[in-house]
């Protein structure tokens, strides 16, 4: 078998996360956070649309992590962002990170708002 590195651009890989913080690109932050392709910042959750349109122009796709569990993400913030044309996929938060980073690993124009398990 042969085995590459996995080399990332702009956006940094979810490294681990654990009760209410995250490690992405070896940066530990703690609460909601975004990984986006201008960088990692903490989020103002559903309520802070604003940070994520900023990017729509550089994604084509936002996972949304919702915690332990998933939960819908509401009808508004969906609304708006999928008329910028971003498109939107809620599942629990593991589940977000791991489909984020192997969609980031093969190029794709991707981005990811969490909120911790």
């Amino acid at each position: 078998m042969r085995l590459t590195e996995i080399t990332y651009d702009k956006s940094k890989p979810v490294d681990g996360y654990g009760p209410g913080f995250f490690r992405i690109g070896g940066q530990v932050i703690e609460g909601p956070v975004t990984v986006l392709p201008s960088g990692v910042a903490s989020w103002g959750g559903f309520d802070d649309v604003a940070t994520l349109l900023a990017e729509a122009d550089t994604i084509d796709v936002l996972f949304v992590g919702t915690g332990a569990e998933v939960a819908h993400a509401p009808k508004a913030f969906r609304q708006r962002l999928e008329d910028a044309g971003v498109g939107l996929d809620v599942m629990a938060s593991p589940a977000a990170c791991r489909t984020f980073n192997i969609l980031l690993s093969e190029g794709r124009r991707v981005a990811l708002a969490l909120i911790p398990v």
